[in-house]
């Protein structure tokens, strides 16, 4: 097949699982690709499908957007022809999809692009192994490139598909501390909090920083404490919520302080108003550290790899909830900030060049080789099936009969589909946030 010619329209499919990764996916496929693209995008279905709101507060869009099971992405991307595919999701299901694409062998594939929505923290070999196959596997900084490359090379397993780029979504105006120096409103001191939906997971710990971030905001009554929270009770992201803020602030005894507000939204607008943010190990302290914006990461659990906060190891930035009570504000260490792709300096812009000059370089080639994923039956004989399987995918990446309908609903038959879906997806998440934590409080005892 003949290699595509520059004039042409680029036609770029992004997948994605989550309202996060769906950010990352189509932000990572602007900045990687030139002008004149095509962005079509494609929701997996699952528990963490984004709903309208969630979507809305992104604010990223595409061309045209729909959702799909994997077995309908891959006969999309057979039938519609895209020249990129970037697979914003979990690693087993990039794994999945690899092989899917594979066994379609189409007479020229698409360029495979992958990567980390945010600090890979967790499982990074797993999580690592389960993207090999992919043409670029995106690192969002020189630190994570070179962990990514030592953990493909330890393995036997080719590292050139690596490439070391940033996360997509950084940006915003610089912060300045003199407020006669630009638009911040005179006298105005915002404390926010970026909340997590699984760190810190138990109920204590999360009710442990509810009350100290609104004995926080009594100590200083003059400063706004704003909660941000990453989804409304009912709704999924990338992580499961089991204990939502909200539900915990309305049995907070005396309630929340007047100058505490719940907030929701882009976390870039928020960090328009911001003075300081507060964190346990939200890549949110990146965003706010790419603009100067003071930031804390809070050690009151400890330092854990469970936590994800040991990843600021040497950053200048680990202090305690007693600490910023007194006053102190951290101060970052520049070379950790060089090492963790946070260009404050201006270097941002050209942070995608690499990544751009790879993908453009695949597209250019006459043919793509076949996609080689680490894990095969003939590697992970005991692993790989069970990826697949829980994808509806055979073991040799074809989709199952029972994902792959002959013809989709139309008319009233789609509305009912649609509707029993929707009714399926809120009891699930019912199950997980209320009825799942009961039966293991009941397990204890």
């Amino acid at each position: 097949m003949p290699s595509r010619t520059s004039s042409e329209t680029l036609r770029v499919a992004v997948l994605a699982d989550s309202d996060t990764r769906w950010k990352w996916g189509a932000l990572t496929a602007r900045r990687i690709t030139t002008t004149g693209t095509a962005l079509t995008g494609f929701l997996l279905r699952g528990r963490a499908t984004p709903t309208a709101r969630q979507l809305a507060e992104v604010g990223v869009t595409a061309d045209a957007l729909r959702e799909v099971t994997g077995a309908e992405f891959l006969r999309a991307v057979r039938d519609e022809g895209y020249d990129v595919v970037v697979l914003a999701l979990v690693g087993g299901a990039v794994q999945a999809l690899l092989h899917g694409l594979a066994a379609l062998r189409l007479p020229r594939r698409p360029v495979l692009v992958t990567g980390y929505v945010g600090v890979v923290y967790e499982k990074l070999a797993d999580g690592l192994l389960l993207r090999h196959g992919a043409d670029v596997v995106l690192a969002n900084s020189r630190h994570d490139a070179d962990r990514f490359r030592a953990v493909y090379e330890g393995v036997g397993a080719d590292a050139s598909a690596v490439t070391e780029a940033a996360l997509p979504f950084l940006g915003g105006a610089p912060y300045r501390r003199d407020a006669g120096h630009d638009d911040r409103e005179v006298g105005r001191d915002t404390v926010v909090f970026a909340a997590q939906p699984s760190v810190p997971e138990t109920r204590a710990e999360r009710m442990y920083l509810l009350c100290r971030l609104t004995e926080h905001a009594r100590r200083h009554p003059h400063r706004e404490v704003l909660l941000k929270l990453r989804s409304k009770p009912g709704e999924h992201t990338t992580h499961l919520e089991e204990l939502p803020y909200q539900k915990l602030a309305d049995r907070l005894p005396g309630g929340l302080p007047p100058n505490v507000r719940l907030v929701y939204g882009n976390m870039g607008e928020v960090l328009d108003r911001t003075d300081l943010l507060i964190t346990v190990s939200s890549t949110a302290a990146l965003e706010a550290l790419h603009r100067r914006i003071p930031t804390a990461v809070l050690t009151d659990f400890g330092v854990r790899e469970a936590l994800g906060n040991h990843h600021f190891l040497g950053s200048g930035l680990l202090t305690s909830w007693d600490a910023l009570d007194g006053g102190h504000l951290p101060r970052p260490d520049e070379r950790w900030l060089d090492r963790q792709g946070v260009a404050a300096d201006g270097a941002y812009e050209s942070a995608f060049d690499a990544a751009r000059e790879r993908v453009a370089e695949l597209l250019d080639r006459p043919e793509l080789p076949p996609v080689d994923p680490y894990y095969t039956a003939a590697t992970a004989p005991g692993y790989l099936p069970g990826i697949l399987a829980r994808h509806h995918l055979a073991p040799d990446g074809t989709p199952l009969p029972v994902a792959a309908p002959a013809t989709e609903p139309a008319g009233v038959r789609r509305l009912v589909r649609d509707a029993v879906r929707g009714a399926a997806r809120g009891a699930y998440r019912h199950g997980v946030q209320r009825v799942a934590p009961v039966i293991r409080r009941m397990g204890a005892l």
